[in-house]
């Protein structure tokens, strides 16, 4: 049985290890990555997977940052990475931590979730492209993977603009 938990600080050099091996080394070069730096995830929100072992082997995880969208600096979460690891892929590990991420995310009053990603995959999840259709990813991104949830339903309405980095000290679940 698999185990969701929230990550510790000790839990850091196995999920880089893990992302290392689900994505390459080269991953942190993705504009994705531009966003991220000097930003802290939402740890409440960070999630590591096991079995039921606690001293078993990482088999998946998943991390939310913070982000803003436009001049109107609307916050928003930016899913990833998420990641199972490879030897445990098809178990439905990345779907458990998607959907245990997106409920507490809810639950702690974001509005909107954005990410970079195959639609077919992430639909089932509530991710669609023509909710992202006006907001932009500082390049190089292709526009086609660019997509949204709202948490909340009309929340993606009249956000437009390019996601941005988040700035310390601005308030995470300010209404837009």
């Amino acid at each position: 049985m698999i185990v969701l938990s929230t990550e510790t600080p000790g839990d850091h050099w196995e999920i880089e290890a893990l992302l290392d091996t689900a994505f390459a080394p080269g991953r942190t070069g993705l504009s994705s990555y531009r966003l991220r730096d000097g930003v802290d995830p939402v740890p409440e929100l960070c999630l590591t997977a096991r079995d039921d072992d606690a001293i078993a082997a990482l088999a998946g995880t998943i991390r939310f940052w913070p982000v803003s969208i436009g001049e109107a600096a609307a916050p928003a979460l930016l899913l990833g990475p998420v990641a199972a690891h490879p030897t445990r892929q098809g178990e439905g590990i990345g779907a458990m931590l998607i959907l245990e991420g997106l409920e507490r995310a809810a639950d702690a009053g974001w509005e909107r979730c954005i990410l970079i990603g195959d639609e077919p995959y992430y639909a089932r999840f509530g991710f669609r492209r023509s909710l992202a259709e006006a907001i932009a990813f500082p390049p190089p991104t292709n526009p086609n993977r660019i997509l949204a949830k709202e948490l909340i339903k009309g929340t993606m309405k009249g956000v437009t603009g390019t996601v941005r980095k988040w700035r310390a000290g601005k308030t995470r679940h300010a209404k837009t």
